[in-house]
């Protein structure tokens, strides 16, 4: 296992696909493993043409992912893959990758995990059955000042924590506001394909998971408020949150896709007793140190006193941007050590990605969401 790349499969990600390129960037960016499968669409004939413009062996290119598990599985160990990254849109995580746990195949999925709590539940009792590694990628926390941060946290630089605003504010839904004709047939707006939620479920999961990996702050009870301004779309497409963490910290989270002018300005502002703390996405090379005097310390990748686990992710010296493949790339590295571990029969080490127990609390997240909006008394407790 240790003298060759990892063998990778791929469910959904076609030809016009957004995130499946960057899963496969990331997968391969550091020589670790190679695209070798897959079951592209469940068009067979786009999963095919898809495959051919992947440079793929015809006979791996399956014509659904049911014909990939079966047809991997008649491939002797020593040319099966070793995991599968799950790429299709929501309501279609659950049953695949259960299907893949249960063959024994490792599994990378995007998020959110499952579009119902239940489901959520479920797969965590088949990866603690099965043993197989299952990693999910919310990659904001791959990005090094993001290890940064929460290693001030751990180290108690703030001190006890009182306040988080954390924002993801997107406009690319600003210009069918006021445009009724338009029927958007994007799937995030359709809640057989997305779930219950769009904007909270897309945006709103990454900013809460970048929340309780930087400081471990768990959610007692939220309000929830939601809304949807674009007309005919029959999920939220803004949301604001007043949080009540437990331990008595206090947090603001925004997410929103009709933000008109803003791109991907995912952000968040932690303050303690002692300091404060601040991260841009786009800018994520730097964290701010904020001081009650109005001090401020920039920290960087130039920094000598930088925790491993920053040091460790960042991949280019300092003055050359470390970017969003990069962070991304750090979750697939992590997960690999986990596989790697997993296909010799050893020990699963413990490693730094999102799991499936983070799977199963963004959607407890986005359900408690769902309820407190609907609520006339509007503080909910979190689910679990």
């Amino acid at each position: 296992m240790t003298d060759r790349k990892l063998r990778m499969g791929m469910v959904g990600g076609g030809i016009g696909s957004f995130i499946a390129p960057v899963h496969r960037m990331a997968a391969t960016l550091d020589h670790e493993a190679e695209l070798v499968a897959g079951a592209f669409s469940s068009d067979p004939a786009k999963s095919k043409k898809s495959g051919a413009a992947l440079r793929l062996d015809p006979k791996r290119v399956y014509a659904s992912w049911k014909a990939m598990i079966a047809g991997e599985l008649k491939l002797p160990d020593d040319q099966r893959i070793d995991f599968v990254s799950v790429v299709v849109p929501n309501s279609g995580h659950y049953a695949i990758v259960k299907a893949l746990l249960e063959a024994g195949i490792n599994v990378i999925c995007d998020k959110p995990m499952t579009v119902s709590l239940a489901q959520a539940k479920d797969l965590q009792r088949v990866v603690r059955k099965t043993g197989k590694v299952f990693a999910l990628t919310h990659n904001y926390t791959g990005y090094p000042m993001v290890k940064q941060a929460r290693f001030m946290v751990k180290s108690g630089v703030l001190g006890k924590l009182n306040k988080v605003v954390v924002e993801y504010p997107q406009g690319w839904m600003a210009g069918f506001i006021d445009n009724p004709g338009n029927s958007i047939g994007m799937w995030r707006m359709n809640p057989k394909v997305a779930g219950g939620s769009c904007c909270m479920g897309d945006l709103g999961t990454h900013a809460e998971n970048l929340v309780r990996y930087i400081t471990g702050l768990e959610i007692d009870t939220l309000c929830a408020d939601l809304t949807t301004f674009v007309k005919l779309n029959k999920l939220e497409d803004d949301g604001n949150l007043l949080i009540h963490y437990k331990g008595g910290a206090r947090g603001i989270l925004y997410a929103s896709q009709i933000s008109a002018g803003e791109e991907n300005p995912l952000n968040i502002r932690v303050y303690g007793t002692k300091m404060g703390i601040e991260w841009k996405q786009e800018d994520p090379n730097y964290l701010l140190l904020k001081d009650p005097a109005g001090l401020v310390t920039r920290y960087s990748k130039g920094n000598n006193n930088l925790c491993p686990e920053a040091r460790g992710a960042a991949r280019l010296i300092w003055g050359h941007p470390d970017g969003f493949i990069e962070a991304f790339a750090n979750i697939y590295r992590a997960a690999f050590q986990a596989i790697r571990a997993e296909r010799a029969g050893k020990k699963v080490p413990k490693a730094d990605f999102p799991t499936v127990d983070d799977g199963a609390m963004g959607v407890a997240f986005i359900e408690t969401i769902l309820a407190s909006a609907k609520s006339k008394a509007k503080w909910t407790k979190m689910k679990k």
